[in-house]
């Protein structure tokens, strides 16, 4: 009863007034938790979110290494000699919810062995320094009791207890290293230390710790407490290097499934030259292909080409460090989404059956029917197919009944307003409020200007001229609407136009170079008025350069829809490829990686990034396995096709700029925002009624303090930065290894200040949470319904002298729905985009943390992010607030679409809303 107590937060030292004064045990005292910051101890009680509060109480003495009533041997009087005494650990152990056959066996096969002496053995380490050995000073070890009894144990949490023997002279525990010598790996959540008259002790560990067999060291954990590298307690010195070094691994050998190394590699794995056909792909990051670095895994070479990385291919996992492998029930949302069932189960099986049904969609019918009755009754082939498929019954949502296999929800751009996606305003507001709403810029000269080379790309002057756009600027002229900040676009014309021969000649893709050009009215919506259609100048001249306008008649009305598709084509395909793999995805993993390399997990720093790291490896490793490789889902269903990854790395050569990936640097780039130190931001947004950007300003500036406080806390003066060398190390090996092929930019932000460090962490910390949530979590919302953002198309605009003109004249919605991917590409794509809008039961959401009260040791800190919390929910309010302000017509209104991608909080499963603390999917 007494452990429970202290398990459930009640601290020793509260009732242990009997305890001894330092004079009885005078070298026992510690400065674990009285660093110059003048750090607090937490009562750790666990609260719900709405009511997190912590209670603060400082430290008046020394703590002293005495221990509580129920766990003394002996206080004796006589100071002359150290005595012993014993102190507890409760161990949580997280259970995998459901075990094959083989993890069974090996669990009751430990239980047994556990008996006969193969069992999990702790030590307690100190923060102190034993004067004889040099060394920091030990308890005895202990070993986890009662595990052979608890292994038929169903909870999720299984509690254990070991008692160490310690001096009364100890100190306080500053670490603990753990042996496993069962034969399977189990996963150690949290140990707590009872028995200091400091109060409990909390290691929040978070890990898997595998068996001796394969791994014969010691794994290490280290308390809450929080340590700048120089202040790291003499005991804890060599630990804290020798377990960075650990991680660090030494850059040879094939990395084994159960390794926790962190290394770096290039993207030469996304090709397969041993595959008979065209698979092989350039490798990505190196000077001719600038990119940022991936996760080392250390497989052999291809066969073919010794500088190419050889596959593993599903459903064989790929490396991440063990710790960053999906938790169960995330691997078990994935698993059953649809991109496993579409991909590992139907596609294979189906591929010669459906190649006969991969046919174009006759009517706006056959999309509706994908929600209504689904593919495989779609495609007669509902009977055939159902008893030969062994789809998991976990997917609820495709139907192996007469329903319908693959059957969709409703995208909720059809769901208010079946025909929102034909009209100009929404299309125009999709740029603000949709899924891809970072590209829009504003007009600062007409006509635009291309800054490609005009000898290989031809001239670099638009097609637009003034007569395209007058007659739709309210009576003002063009040069009026351009000084009253009234012009918008968005520009799509020098990253596609490289690749268009490359891209048009591919099979059944065909596509533009596209301009937009917006209008902001005196509503404060946007109108579209001119779309520029360019293609290379290889094509014949009259076709290379054209200009669309808003219809007048039956025909420029289906031009017109014809153009914007294209618009939404070249969206999609920057959306997925830059703006939230290269941006989001790509670009965070060098950080992360170093992260684990460079910043001990006692640094605070590291204790700060830590949620935000979550399952990025592990999705990133997903994508080249599935998403990003030859003929893989991405290079399948978006216009670039095997150009893809090219197209990304040239956006990632020419465009990419750390410094410019904070939103409020970004609006300021794209001309939609100017600084004013008068706005609660520091910015101006020029088109007020701007969703994406003024709810991300809220997080924003939101994340800006909660990362100012904290880098406020340990860094009192600049100096301690500069001096910091993990911290120094951390940011250096981010850009010299992990983006070395532009290390080299002089535009990359120095770490000198306290300014400098909450400038960059803020920066990361927004990218992993808000700005992915943002790109992400809309894909299957507005991209689900096919026409409303084709991710690709298979016809260009037919001129008046085409063959094909007659056709378009004679039946222009099949025309539109031929150029639109084929009902198979479709409903490939819809799979996709569905498993990745999908937020799974595990998400960790901005604000929240796992062990709230105790994932850091410094009181003022756990308090601050209770603070932080309380601020994600003010918001979340604020942005409830402005979806029902009519007078904000881009997120308010008949069948109008809330903006909720920035919205916090949110259920499991495709919601358009949430915003998780890390890349996670």
């Amino acid at each position: 009863m007494a452990l429970a107590k202290e398990m459930m937060g009640r601290s020793l030292i509260e009732r242990s007034s009997f305890l001894s004064s330092s004079k009885v045990f005078p070298n026992c005292t510690s400065t674990t938790f009285q660093p110059k910051h003048n750090q607090f101890l937490v009562n750790p009680v666990l609260l719900p979110l709405e009511q997190r509060r912590v209670h603060l109480r400082k430290v008046a003495k020394p703590p002293v290494a005495a221990i509580s009533e129920d766990l003394i041997k002996a206080v004796p009087d006589q100071k002359e000699k150290a005595v012993k005494f014993k102190v507890r650990a409760a161990v949580t152990v997280r259970n995998k919810n459901k075990e094959d056959f083989k993890e069974t066996l090996v669990k009751h096969l430990d239980a047994f062995t556990d008996k006969i002496g193969r069992n999990v053995v702790l030590e307690l380490i100190s923060t102190e320094e034993d004067p004889k050995t040099k060394g920091p000073k030990k308890s005895s070890e202990a070993v986890l009791k009662d595990w052979s009894k608890k292994a038929n144990v169903k909870a999720e949490r299984v509690h254990y207890t070991a008692e160490f023997i310690v001096d009364s002279n100890f100190g306080v525990p500053g670490a603990i290293t753990v042996s496993n010598k069962h034969q399977k790996e189990f996963f150690l959540e949290s140990i707590t230390i009872e028995g200091f008259a400091c109060g409990p002790v909390h290691f929040p560990c978070n890990s898997w710790v595998q068996s001796k067999k394969d791994h014969p060291g010691k794994r290490i954990f280290f308390s809450n407490q929080p340590y700048l590298p120089s202040e790291t307690p003499k005991g804890l010195k060599a630990l804290r290097e020798k377990e960075l070094k650990d991680l660090r691994g030494i850059g040879k050998e094939v990395r084994k499934l159960s390794d926790r190394i962190y290394d770096f590699d290039v993207y030469n794995d996304l090709g397969n030259p041993d595959r008979v056909g065209d698979f092989a792909r350039p490798t990505l990051g190196d000077e001719k292909i600038p990119y940022p670095r991936r996760c080392r895994t250390g497989r052999l070479p291809t066969e073919t080409d010794i500088q190419a990385e050889s596959r593993v291919e599903k459903p064989s996992p790929m490396y991440v460090p063990r710790d960053e492998q999906f938790e169960e029930s995330k691997q078990n949302t994935f698993s059953a989404g649809r991109l496993r069932a579409v991909f590992h189960n139907l596609l294979p099986q189906l591929k010669a059956s459906i190649s006969a049904y991969n046919r174009d969609i006759n009517s706006f019918a056959d999309i509706d029917g994908l929600y209504k009755e689904g593919l495989l009754l779609k495609l007669g082939l509902q009977e055939e197919i159902v008893k030969n498929l062994p789809l998991p019954k976990m997917v609820s949502k495709i139907q192996e009944s007469s329903e319908g296999l693959l059957k969709f929800e409703t995208p909720k751009i059809v769901s208010k307003d079946k025909f929102a996606w034909l009209r100009d305003d929404e299309f125009a507001r999709q740029a603000l409020a949709g899924v891809n709403p970072v590209t829009i810029e504003r007009l600062a000269t007409f006509p635009p200007v291309s800054k490609l080379d005009p000898e290989i790309y031809g001239p670099q002057e638009s097609a637009l001229k003034e007569e395209h756009i007058l007659g739709q600027l309210n009576g003002m002229t063009v040069q009026q609407a351009l000084e009253e900040n009234k012009l918008f676009m968005v520009d799509y014309h020098d990253i596609y136009l490289p690749f268009l021969d490359r891209i048009n000649a591919l099979d059944g893709r065909k596509s533009y170079a596209t301009r937009t050009i917006f209008f902001l009215t005196p509503s404060g919506t946007l109108k579209p008025i001119a779309i520029e259609l360019s293609l290379p100048p290889t094509a014949p001249r009259s076709r290379s350069k054209r200009v669309v306008t808003p219809p007048v008649d039956a025909t420029t009305n289906w031009i017109w829809q014809l153009a914007k598709a294209h618009v939404c084509a070249n969206d999609a395909g920057v959306h997925q490829l830059v703006n939230h793999w290269l941006r989001t995805h790509a670009c965070m993993e060098p950080f992360i990686l170093a992260v684990h390399r460079q910043l001990s997990a006692m640094h605070p720093i590291f204790k700060l990034l830590d949620p935000h790291m979550r399952y990025t490896l592990e999705i990133n490793a997903l994508a080249r396995q599935t998403l990003i490789n030859a003929d893989g889902v991405i290079e399948s269903c978006f216009t670039p096709g095997r150009y893809c990854m090219e197209m990304s790395a040239a956006a990632y050569r020419s465009h990419w700029r750390f410094d410019k990936e904070g939103l409020p640097a970004d609006l300021i780039r794209r001309g939609i925002a100017e600084p004013d130190p008068t706005q609660p931001h520091g910015v101006k947004l020029l088109i007020e009624d701007y969703p994406y950007a003024s709810d991300g300003l809220l997080i924003w500036s939101a994340i800006q303090n909660w990362v100012r406080t904290y880098v406020n806390r340990y860094y009192p003066n600049s100096s301690e930065i500069s001096n910091d060398k993990e911290l120094q190390s951390w940011y250096h090996e981010s850009i010299h290894v992990g983006h070395a092929d532009i290390s080299h930019e002089d535009w990359w932000p120095t770490l000198n200040t306290a300014d400098d460090l909450v400038s960059i962490l803020t920066t990361i910390i927004w990218l992993a949470s808000a700005q992915h949530a943002a790109l992400n979590f809309g894909q299957y919302p507005y991209g689900g319904y096919v026409p409303n953002r084709p991710p690709l198309m298979r016809r260009l605009i037919p001129e008046e002298n085409d063959p094909e003109y007659a056709n378009f004249l004679a039946d222009p919605q099949k025309y539109f729905l031929s150029a639109l991917p084929s009902l198979l590409q479709a409903t490939k794509f819809m799979a996709v985009v569905d498993t990745l809008s999908t937020h799974s039961p595990d998400e960790e959401y901005l604000g929240e943390r796992q062990q709230p009260s105790i994932w850091s040791g410094d009181a003022e800190i756990i308090e601050a992010s209770f603070g932080f919390s309380a601020e994600i929910r003010r918001i979340e309010k604020e942005i409830e607030k402005r979806n029902a302000d009519p007078s904000l017509k881009n997120r308010c209104g008949a069948g109008v679409l809330p903006y909720e991608l920035l919205a916090p909080s949110s259920d499991p499963g495709v919601t358009c809303r949430g915003v998780p603390n890390s890349v996670s999917i």
